[in-house]
């Protein structure tokens, strides 16, 4: 936006509307619409944007506007109009021209009254919206079946549903200098820690770029910084449920306005390793859904490089555990085969995710034929090798958080190719240094491993084993919450 601008002053009607004319583009825009009117013996302009503005309550107001006489808007035509013959609840005045259009471009109406020095805002806007349906990536067998949508105002209210608390706080920031995209801070306020929230604030409020082409992930790397490190430091969801279990906890969540995906911070690793559907069963059942996610996610890290080490080094083995180790290598190097067939898995996932739903199963046939049977029969791959990257492909879409399932794949190719370079001293030293990297890790103040990493024995034991709900009677201690009971 051009510093050199001369802005009007509103009173100016004239220049005010064309210099509002200009900026919208009004008549180069098919969607920018702007109704010249005269009521009361005043003349007034209306902006919108067709496809935002409720045609009803538009018209609505304008006739109420038509009925009024020039001596009704004596002697304070602002606060007549604001508080007497403007019916709306969600009226505003902006006294800065530049904010007011601003302001427009989301989708209120401005009104500009000849002769009055303030533009009056409705918020009678409508969005375009899908309605909430349970998301693809977090489905429960038992449970709410609705789902964050891309508009803000939604979100905001399907959370607000769940949690009727009076300190419940939705503060509004603006971000991008030409999107102006709506976000939203939210935090339970007698609950939550004020450094956190004042954090997150500061984050937010210092980017400085012209807009969030990808949303809530163009927030994430500006207020979390660490670019090169795969690991996610904050967690999304499309469930409101979960979303008000964090609440409860002491995070705070950032919505973005076009975003499904609503930011749970600070998070930790073990945050990424949680299903809501752990708390739809009994806590026995609960306990052990936990405990199979977390074999099966840590299986996909190690199974991998592990059994390459016991292939390539049968002398590693015990008597009793010798079928192990494959009978023939194949025609390619055991490595070689490895690293193929995970890129190869990789492209399947992206072929899937661009082709149409009705085609995906036929790509999986064709993906399982060639990759697997007629592979194995032109010797370039092996049975054993299928075998266990099928067992670290199902350990990885086992990972709750689609991010985590990304970076966690990324350090077991990491551990494969230490473990073919460098053989066991490499497998255990790369290992060693991801624990650290990991523990050095800090989400927000927050330690990344908490609380293995530094350890707390209820801390650990509530992410290690679904506890019942009434034995949950405290909030996680690394939050430094307000009210730490339950």
């Amino acid at each position: 936006m051009s510093e050199h601008k001369k802005v009007p002053a509103i009173k100016d009607y004239e220049a005010t509307i064309t210099y509002v004319k200009k900026e919208l583009g009004i008549g180069i825009s098919f969607d920018q619409i702007h109704l010249e009117l005269e009521y009361a013996g005043r003349r007034m302009s209306l902006f919108m944007i067709d496809g935002f503005t409720k045609d009803e309550i538009m018209h609505f107001l304008m006739k109420l506007l038509a009925e009024l006489e020039p001596e009704q808007l004596e002697p304070d035509p602002l606060t007549r109009l604001m508080k007497t013959y403007l019916p709306y609840m969600e009226i505003s005045k902006e006294k800065d021209l530049e904010k007011a259009i601003d302001f427009s471009l989301g989708g209120p109406t401005m009104l500009i009254v000849d002769g009055v020095d303030t533009v009056i805002i409705l918020d009678a806007r409508t969005y375009p919206v899908r309605s909430p349906e349970e998301p693809d990536l977090e489905r429960v067998v038992r449970g709410a079946r609705d789902g964050f949508v891309e508009t803000i105002i939604f979100n905001t209210a399907l959370t607000r549903r769940r949690i009727r608390d009076r300190s419940l706080r939705m503060e509004y920031m603006s971000v991008g200098r030409r999107s102006q995209t709506d976000i939203c801070i939210s935090y339970i306020e007698d609950i939550a820690d004020p450094h956190i929230v004042k954090k997150i604030k500061d984050s937010i409020s210092k980017i400085d770029t012209d807009g969030l082409p990808m949303g809530e992930k163009t927030i994430e790397e500006f207020i979390c910084g660490r670019h090169w490190n795969p690991y996610p430091l904050v967690r999304y969801t499309e469930r409101p449920d979960t979303a008000a279990v964090h609440l409860y906890e002491g995070h705070v969540l950032v919505y973005v306005d076009g975003s499904p995906s609503v930011l749970i911070t600070p998070a930790t690793f073990w945050h990424h390793l949680q299903h809501m559907e752990e708390y739809r069963e009994k806590p026995v059942v609960g306990a052990y859904l936990r405990l199979v996610r977390f074999f099966a996610v840590f299986l996909s890290i190690f199974s991998l490089p592990l059994w390459y080490i016991m292939a390539t080094n049968p002398e590693l083995l015990p008597e009793q555990m010798k079928f192990i180790g494959p009978e023939k290598f194949g025609e390619i190097p055991l490595f070689l085969q490895f690293f193929l067939i995970e890129i190869g898995l990789d492209i399947l996932r992206m072929a899937t995710v661009h082709i149409p739903s009705s085609l995906a199963t036929a790509l999986g046939l064709v993906a399982a034929i060639l990759i697997g049977q007629v592979a194995v029969e032109v010797g370039l791959f092996i049975n054993e090798v299928i075998l266990y990257i099928a067992i670290a492909a199902i350990g990885t879409f086992a990972t709750p958080t689609y991010e985590m399932s990304l970076a966690n794949r990324l350090v077991r190719l990491a551990l494969l190719i230490a473990a073919a370079l460098f053989g066991v001293p490499g497998y255990f030293i790369l290992t060693t240094l991801w624990i650290i990297m990991l523990a050095k890790l800090k989400s927000f103040h927050v330690p990344y491993l908490w609380p293995f990493i530094p350890f707390s024995y209820r801390g650990f034991r509530d992410v290690l084993i679904r506890s019942p709900i009434p034995l949950k009677n405290r909030r996680p201690k690394v939050l430094h919450t307000k009210d730490p009971d339950r």
